[in-house]
């Protein structure tokens, strides 16, 4: 008898997974010296466009593209501004 893949993770291998990617994270941002207002201003963006992207638009494609848009924003923005 074959089984067939799941097609969806488990709530436990989701889990899993985003622990996994937020310890990598914050392994990595522990090796980098401070960010750039510009630096800070992209990920703001990113994560600001990605969520307003997925509201309007919904789906995959609308994420994506307002986090590319949100990151060209706030980058610009991160840019302008004065280190305090």
């Amino acid at each position: 008898m074959l089984t067939t893949p799941h097609k969806h993770f488990t709530p436990w291998a989701r889990r899993l997974a985003l622990s996994l990617a937020c310890v990598g994270a914050l392994g990595i941002s522990a090796c980098s010296s401070s960010p750039t207002n510009a630096q800070i201003g992209t990920g703001v963006g990113a994560v600001v466009g990605g969520a307003a992207g997925n509201v309007i638009f919904g789906g995959p494609v609308g994420t994506i593209g307002g986090a590319a848009a949100g990151a060209l924003v706030g980058h610009e923005v991160g840019k302008n501004q004065r280190k305090r």
